[in-house]
């Protein structure tokens, strides 16, 4: 008998939400759960890739279903009076940026990169936290947007989860994680961030237009 093919799975909606590299792990957090969201997916990088989507991307074959009356009611407007997050990347790993601007005036308020051989996973993340410093120093009361429900939980746990290879060429990537790690575990702050809901509000601003 051949070895069993490794998969993984993606919990959009369950107890708890991510990505499980085991049925069991996945069994356990959408059990009992109604209405839970979940799919299996060949690779670690297209299960991360569907996380930061909606499961309605996923549901039907190719059938992207669009946000309903009551649930764009329900999802509401952005709060303007923020700033929203993005990052990019040109081959995963490859030439990666980030940057934040004001979500009301779309101006940049910061920008990093191009960095060699990063994610944009890695971007996301560091954009968060240097958003988050970007605050903190200014004493602002503003709130971050992202759209990556990975770099948010990252940040949640102070740990950058990446896993990105260390090379010569990323050397100085792999510091900025470490600072940024660093910065999460000695400083506090009351900012809150929040996804950005791309399915009712179209792509952040912050996006650098590179679909």
């Amino acid at each position: 008998m051949g070895t069993k093919k490794q998969k993984y799975y993606v919990v959009w909606f369950g107890n708890p939400t991510g990505i499980f590299d085991s049925w069991e792990a996945c069994k356990k957090a959408v059990q009992g759960v109604t209405g839970a969201q979940y799919k299996s997916f060949e690779t670690y990088e297209e299960a991360e890739e569907a996380y930061n989507k909606e499961y309605s991307d996923y549901k039907g074959k190719h059938t992207v279903k669009k946000p309903s009356k009551e649930e764009l009611a329900k999802i509401g407007e952005p709060d303007l009076y923020s700033i929203a997050v993005d990052a990019a990347s040109s081959g995963n790993p490859g030439i990666m940026e980030y940057r934040g601007v004001d979500t009301h005036t779309k101006k940049e308020l910061f920008r990093q990169g191009p960095f060699h051989q990063g994610t944009n996973n890695v971007g996301e993340f560091l954009a968060i936290v240097h958003g988050l410093a970007y605050l903190k120093q200014r004493g602002s009361d503003r709130i971050i947007y992202s759209d990556s429900r990975i770099a948010m939980g990252w940040v949640n746990r102070k740990k950058c989860n990446t896993k990105l290879k260390k090379t010569h060429k990323n050397k100085y990537l792999f510091e900025l994680i470490a600072r940024a790690e660093n910065w999460l575990k000695s400083n506090t702050y009351t900012t809150k961030i929040l996804k950005w809901e791309t399915k009712a509000w179209g792509e952040i601003p912050a996006d650098f237009g590179r679909k």
